[in-house]
């Protein structure tokens, strides 16, 4: 294997020009995927329903087509899992990935084309290795194994062909052969579908692995970690993976993380950033440890910018990378070789920077709150986390938070649900750090907390240990990518995990 990542690095800068090319020309390469997409699916019965074969500049795109959600094309996912073909795409859709989400009970069933596979999802892996060796030309990454702690696959029943699984999953059963040399761990370990026996079988299928590399959820990452270390009575991840160099996270911020990792690790590792969803592969970044991941804008997908403002209007404006501007949110809208057409993928995204453009995830649509024109963002709730954990020495597992609405008895506030790996040696400090650390990066906040006219201080409950985790199962989403929806402007959620801590504290 010492013998592979020699060649490897060399492959991977000589990808170097190609990403260069459409780096530094990202206007043009968006022309041309449109131009790509809509002359492959013109004859699609989608593509004839809207006229693509008319449809010759980006204009005459936005104004033939109107903007997407789930449900708007969930009767043509539903066709072509039943066998039906070239309805959204020209060539046979036989993958979907399953996309649950954080804020509805129904799964979504993401169409992947073999195109989406190859000039997407790989394609983008192969640039996120190049960059990497790029900056870490002696890197030992190829000469262990890749963990990856993925999702579950099951066979759809609609259809003799057609299959389903988390994309992690899709991913794995469709990677070239020699992939599978270079991961851990068997792929009917990787693929099982009961989480508290997936941990148990990663944990002992990895310990003696050769691990130079980790991809996952942080969450579910950090609850192998705990497991192997049982399992070892190592001190730390660095006596159980020596050769551990890097981790590739995304689904959630990494920052609420990040102290977390450091300790158990035991050293300083690389870390990079991945936007990856189940519609497509979206940027990564290009430089490690600076803000901002760089926008793959030549990799099947065309991409649009939505302003916030813009949700729920009867014709919602969009704007090209031309007009984007750093610091605003925008609603990431995209067309893809895998059948999505102007398809609001419910993530937003803030530019970091314009030449090159880079993006971070700020939150999701509907994960905010402003119940009292405070709009709160997940962007702002994470930073608020990691400054009170600094401050009082605290470890947050996870968290979610949100509205109390005024009442006879007094104002309105934000609640929150934490749970600490590690509590706070204060916690009253804990929450005063919170509620300043929002002020001082949303005006809208602070302006509401003025003299508490509008909203008091915080209220903020203990979890215990594995109370999420026992929410995210009652509701069969234990596990792969499902994650705790941060913030919402609805109660639903909080009050169910707080009546899961009532029990509990009932039964003592």
């Amino acid at each position: 294997m010492k013998l592979l990542s020699p060649a490897i690095s060399s492959l991977a800068r000589m990808r170097l020009w190609r990403i260069e090319a459409w780096k530094n020309n990202p206007l043009d390469a968006q022309r041309e995927v449109l131009q790509d997409l809509v002359t492959s699916a013109q004859y699609t019965e989608f593509g004839r329903r809207y006229g693509f074969n008319r449809l010759f500049n980006v204009k005459a795109f936005k104004e033939a087509v109107p903007i997407h959600e789930y449900d708007d094309i969930k009767p043509w996912i539903e066709r072509i899992m039943q066998g039906e073909q070239n309805l959204l795409w020209n060539t046979p859709i036989y993958w979907f990935a399953k996309s649950s989400g954080t804020t509805s009970d129904k799964s979504k069933f993401i169409p992947v084309s073999e195109e989406s596979l190859q000039e997407g999802h790989y394609k983008a892996s192969k640039d996120v290795l190049s960059m990497y060796y790029q900056y870490y030309p002696e890197s030992n990454l190829l000469t262990g194994k890749g963990l990856v702690i993925g999702g579950s696959h099951n066979i759809n029943p609609m259809n003799n062909e057609a299959q389903y699984g988390d994309l992690s999953a899709v991913l794995l059963q469709n990677s070239p052969f020699w992939g599978h040399w270079l991961r851990t761990p068997d792929l009917s370990i990787a693929l099982m579908d009961e989480w508290e026996n997936k941990i148990e079988k990663l944990a002992e299928s990895t310990i003696k692995e050769n691990v130079t590399s980790i991809s996952g959820v942080p969450t579910w990452t950090l609850v192998l970690f705990r497991r192997i270390l049982e399992l070892t009575g190592k001190q730390n991840m660095s006596e159980v993976w020596p050769s551990l160099e890097l981790y590739m996270h995304g689904g959630v911020s990494f920052t609420p993380y990040r102290e977390q990792f450091r300790r158990i690790i035991g050293r300083e590792i690389h870390y990079l950033e991945m936007y990856n969803a189940s519609e497509g592969f979206f940027a990564a970044q290009d430089i490690p440890g600076q803000e901002g991941m760089l926008l793959f804008t030549d990799h099947g997908i065309f991409m649009e910018f939505m302003p916030v403002s813009e949700y729920g209007s009867e014709q919602p404006q969009t704007v090209s990378l031309a007009d984007v501007e750093p610091g605003r949110n925008y609603a990431l809208v995209i067309s893809t070789n895998g059948g999505l057409w102007r398809y609001l993928v419910g993530d937003t995204v803030q530019f970091t920077s314009v030449r090159p453009y880079r993006v971070k995830v700020s939150g999701r649509l509907k994960h905010f709150i402003n119940a009292f024109g405070e709009e709160v963002i997940v962007d702002n709730s994470d930073k608020a986390i990691a400054s009170a954990c600094r401050e009082t020495g605290a470890v947050v597992n996870d968290y979610t938070a949100a509205p109390v609405y005024f009442s006879d008895s007094g104002n309105g506030a934000h609640e929150w649900l934490v749970e600490f790996e590690k509590e706070p040696d204060d916690l009253d400090r804990f929450i005063r750090e919170l509620d300043r650390t929002l002020q001082s990066i949303n005006s809208d906040y602070e302006a509401k907390r003025h003299k508490s006219i509008a909203l008091r201080l915080p209220l903020v409950h203990r979890l215990d240990k594995g109370v999420f985790a026992e929410w995210l199962h009652n509701r069969g989403k234990l596990g792969g990518q499902h994650k705790v929806p941060r913030l919402s402007n609805e109660r639903t959620y909080l009050e169910e995990i707080l009546s899961l801590q009532k029990a509990r504290e009932q039964q003592r």
